[in-house]
């Protein structure tokens, strides 16, 4: 069975920055995209981002493109999201996914399998 765990959320200023970690228990990390999404209250989740399963593609969001980082660490079944420059408006719970597919092409919530259970990010103004 397949667990992820977030972790790394919290408070921030905005201008500030968080880095937040999705450790994989169960199947092999290495051969399935990764993603993150999140949801702000009251709203639907969104995609953020995506990497594929080797990390040498990836795909943003228009809203963190510039702004947020993802990787991933196969050897220790750890994927991150770097997050700089927050803002307000990146106040959300944030979620890490496991994709059916290799490619971060997809970045669809159904074309995602296994979800965390989130963490919270909260940016103050």
């Amino acid at each position: 069975q397949v667990q992820l765990v977030e972790s790394g959320g919290g408070l921030v200023q905005a201008g500030g920055s968080l880095r937040l970690s999705c450790v994989k228990s169960g199947r092999t990390f290495s051969n399935r995209a990764m993603g993150w999404f999140r949801q702000a209250l009251g709203k639907e989740r969104e995609f953020v981002a995506t990497i594929s399963d080797n990390g040498r593609q990836s795909t943003y969001a228009n809203s963190v493109k510039g702004r947020f980082t993802i990787s991933r660490d196969n050897a220790k079944n750890t994927g991150y999201l770097q997050m700089n420059n927050l803002k307000p408006e990146d106040t959300a719970v944030y979620y890490c996914a496991e994709s059916r597919y290799s490619s971060s092409d997809y970045y669809s919530e159904t074309d995602f399998t296994s979800w965390g259970r989130g963490t919270q990010v909260t940016v103050s103004s």
